[in-house]
């Protein structure tokens, strides 16, 4: 979200997205995405690990392969937002966040919610895997808000999509 605010030399955007990450508004995302970490950890090697072996082997594999998806997934979020903190707090400009970010992945790695076994993998482990999502969807948005996107010009765009594709398996 943005909003032109009035100068004397003009207009000036300011992105709010932008004001939440470097302020101390920022604290409570940050707070809830480390807890998020914390307790997955916790889940997967206690109550999680107990409960996996009483599903079906189908879920099994599920919970398998989720597991691994939820554990990349929070630690994409815990980079962003520790980058977003070591720039609020002055220990990066946003230059460097900027150059840093670019290993952060926050499109999604994908998941097995539409998958017929989602539905016998433990509830609890259900519920960390949705929040992980929602959370990692609003991140997503924020950097969007701030950053912008890679390529704005070329995204979405499958003419574009596909002539790349093509430079790439010729080489040009």
């Amino acid at each position: 979200m943005t909003v032109q605010i009035e100068q004397s030399e003009g207009k000036r955007t300011v992105r709010l997205a932008e004001r939440l990450a470097f302020s101390a508004s920022f604290q409570p995302i940050f707070d809830e995405g480390m807890t998020l970490v914390d307790e997955t950890a916790a889940y997967l090697d206690g109550d999680g690990r107990r409960a996996a072996r009483t599903i079906s082997k189908g879920a099994s594999t599920l919970y398998a392969a989720e597991s691994m998806r939820l554990t990349t997934r929070l630690m994409q979020i815990a980079s962003w937002l520790l980058l977003q903190r070591a720039a609020n707090q002055g220990d990066m400009s946003r230059a460097q966040v900027e150059a840093e970010k670019v290993k952060v992945k926050l499109d999604g790695v994908g998941s097995g919610v539409d998958s017929p076994f989602y539905a016998d993998l433990p509830e609890d482990f259900r519920s960390l895997v949705d929040r992980a999502i929602m959370l990692e969807r609003r991140i997503a948005l924020l950097d969007r808000e701030i950053y912008g996107r890679p390529d704005e010009e070329e995204a979405g765009n499958p003419v574009a999509e596909q002539i790349d594709l093509l430079r790439t398996a010729f080489g040009r």
